[in-house]
């Protein structure tokens, strides 16, 4: 989305169930008050870029809000991807530039005009990580990495990395697609196991390194040159001690 356009704030539901996932329902009434706060903010800050009806500017690339739904408002905002006055082929994540209230509003006042589209996730971190891993494998790693570092992509485009990412975000991802990131529904994967890659991420986020320093997690390249430099570094040092040494210090040297 260009211009601000908000964020709703999920919903954390601690469920009973391990590695329950639901996907929260937009609500059908929205409080009056705030579907106008947002119709405000949207003339002010949205409405250039998407146009006052919200059917975007397709040729500029600029995308229609009509059925996007709150879990993509949410993402794009809460990422600080938008708003972004670049028109860049792909938005980075930056600093999020809306407050909360002002998200609210306009999440509201979006999902009433032009409903449809996944609601923002609420689930229970409660996901099994092994089983995680396993999917993330299997559909993530090949863009985003092994460990989630991110990767460049064809054309110019990229697999952000995964580290600065809220539980919340990882699962708006997957249900939303933004970019190059194919749509993972429910027809490919089921909410508990949308919470299984979530809860995989999240260890990601802190991975035990039971081998030593993770050095960015991103290799053994990073492991190779610290290797490299620490294992030059010390034989010049033990060679410069050796050459430096008295004639007297030396092993077999007699007067």
């Amino acid at each position: 989305m260009i211009g601000r356009c908000g964020v709703l704030v999920g919903l954390v539901v601690v469920s009973g169930g391990l590695g329950a996932l639901t996907l929260g329902r937009a609500a059908l009434a929205q409080p009056a008050p705030l579907v106008q706060r947002g119709q405000l903010l949207y003339q002010e800050e949205c409405q250039t870029c998407h146009e006052p009806d919200g059917a975007g500017q397709p040729q500029k690339g600029i995308p229609s809000l009509h059925g996007v739904g709150a879990a993509a408002v949410d993402f794009y905002l809460s990422t600080g991807r938008m708003p972004e006055a670049t028109l860049l082929r792909q938005a980075p994540r930056q600093r999020p530039t809306v407050s909360p209230p002002d998200r609210a509003a306009l999440i509201a006042y979006v999902t009433s005009m032009w409903p449809g589209g996944p609601a923002i996730p609420a689930y229970s971190l409660q996901g099994d990580l092994v089983t995680g891993g396993v999917l993330f494998r299997s559909n993530c790693a090949a863009c985003h990495g092994i460990v989630g570092a991110g990767a460049a992509l064809a054309h110019g485009a990229y697999a952000p990395s995964l580290h600065k990412a809220s539980s919340v975000q990882v699962a708006e991802a997957m249900r939303v697609g933004p970019g190059n990131m194919p749509v993972f529904d429910s027809s490919t994967l089921t909410d508990a196991e949308v919470a299984d890659v979530v809860t995989y991420v999240e260890y990601l986020h802190h991975p035990d390194d039971r081998g030593g320093a993770g050095l960015g997690w991103i290799g053994p390249i990073p492991e190779g040159f610290v290797g490299l430099f620490i294992g030059l570094a010390a034989m010049v040092a033990i060679a410069t001690w050796i050459g430096h040494r008295e004639p007297s210090e030396r092993p077999g040297h007699h007067e």
